[in-house]
């Protein structure tokens, strides 16, 4: 930006010797024109660049992998003179965002355009700020103005249907009642008592009504077998990247003629899955909702960046809990599957079931789940094959481990759809 007005000082300034060595009018009149076109470049582009407002409309607040992302950026014209040159450039987190837009806008006119991002990341992602470039017709000069107007998006990990998998606590007619009351419908029926306004009308305990000539409700108490705890193993020297994992070109991913906010999207490809991280996280998101569909209390239990836990429960809104912690949840754990196990180990009553989700081939988690066993807990594994994305440690002394236990132990492989790898297990 700063080489095109040096140029022209420049020259000036020889046009000015030179007419002090020459006397000749020309290079008189050139050593005042050019100071005064850069001057009037320079006002050109600073007036280009006042007067604009720029607003965004995030359309799609929250995204999955796979999903394309929708914003409306606005930008408005305040002022009576038109802006023929105006370039927005975008700093916006999101992969695979567009660079910008160019636009030029007549006196106080509006022009709006919708930007559609495909999203390829789980995460939390900034959307702007944003940049406003102008210039002269010249080309001498080129201005910029930050426009500090930002907003987020939130992209959950993918989840896919998983119709034949079923967990082996799933099929058992109740557990143990804890006497503790439940809102919600269990299998388990404490009592029953009169009707009060307000009381729904599934929980009409119709023989009673009959017997007792008024309307009685049922109550019910929380059923411990029907807990499904999901611990995501987060630490950060089980995950294995597949560096040979190249993504292939595709004609559509290259850059057409059409300005990027006005392209028509395709229908969004199943992006690779680089890492084991990635991986059990997407079997995470998937289960959860295939369990909670199942009228399940599902919790989860990772301990990455940060300890998360959510406790087990039936809500419709435990699903959007589970997602949006994953969405954030990276693998930096410094703490061992076996000791997140144990450290949890009181929250995990009998009965209940635990999914485990990893790729670490330290078997001492599997000496930290035996413990568990032992005290009624059932478990099921899910173990991301380490050496289908690169790795060289061996997995089958964990899986025989496992055997011995008769824990249901379902393999995840690089490029094995899930349902598929769900559909039974190893042993």
């Amino acid at each position: 930006m700063l080489l095109r007005p040096l140029t022209l000082l420049i020259l000036a300034g020889l046009s000015f010797l030179a007419a002090q060595g020459t006397g000749l009018r020309i290079f008189f009149h050139l050593s005042y024109l050019l100071p005064g076109l850069l001057a009037l470049a320079m006002l050109w582009a600073w007036l280009n660049l006042r007067g604009l407002v720029v607003e965004r409309e995030t359309l799609t607040p929250r995204a999955t992998v796979g999903e394309y992302a929708r914003e409306r950026i606005t930008l408005r014209n305040r002022w009576f003179l038109p802006k023929l040159w105006v370039e927005l450039y975008d700093e916006s987190e999101l992969p695979e965002r567009g660079p910008g837009f160019v636009a030029s806008l007549a006196g106080g006119e509006i022009g709006r355009w919708t930007a559609r991002t495909r999203c390829t990341r789980r995460g939390r992602f900034r959307l702007g700020p944003a940049t406003l470039i102008s210039g002269d017709p010249f080309g001498i000069v080129r201005l910029r103005r930050s426009v500090p107007a930002t907003a987020e998006i939130l992209v959950y990990p993918r989840a896919v249907d998983l119709p034949e998998f079923r967990l082996p606590g799933a099929e058992l007619p109740g557990g143990q009642a804890t006497r503790a009351r439940s809102l919600q419908l269990t299998p388990n029926v404490a009592t029953v008592r009169e009707y009060a306004p307000g009381d729904s009308m599934n929980r009409i305990h119709w023989r009673s009504t009959a017997r007792l000539g008024q309307l009685m409700v049922k109550e019910f108490e929380l059923d411990p077998s029907a807990d499904v705890y999901l611990v995501l193993d987060m630490q950060e020297r089980t995950v294995v990247c597949d560096t040979r994992l190249a993504r292939p070109h595709r004609p559509e991913d290259a850059r057409d003629s059409a300005p990027w906010w006005a392209r028509q999207p395709a229908a969004p490809p199943a992006p690779e899955l680089e890492s084991t991280e990635e991986h059990a996280v997407m079997a995470a998101a998937s289960l959860a909702r295939t369990l909670l569909a199942q009228n399940r209390a599902v919790g989860l239990v990772a301990w990455g960046q940060h300890r998360e836990l959510i406790p087990a429960e039936r809500e419709a809104r435990q699903l959007f809990k589970i997602l949006e912690a994953l969405a954030v949840l990276q693998a930096q754990g410094t703490h061992a599957l076996a000791e997140v196990l144990v450290a949890e180990s009181q929250r995990f009553g009998r009965n209940c079931t635990l999914v485990v989700i990893s790729a670490s081939v330290d078997e001492r988690w599997v000496s930290a789940l035996q413990q568990h066993l032992y005290r009624g807990v059932r478990a099921v594994v899910l173990f991301v094959d380490p050496r289908s994305y690169g790795g060289w440690q061996d997995p089958e002394p964990v899986l025989r481990r496992l055997a011995e236990l008769r824990v249901p132990v379902y393999r995840l492989r690089q490029g094995q759809p899930l349902p598929d790898a769900l559909r039974e297990p190893l042993m």
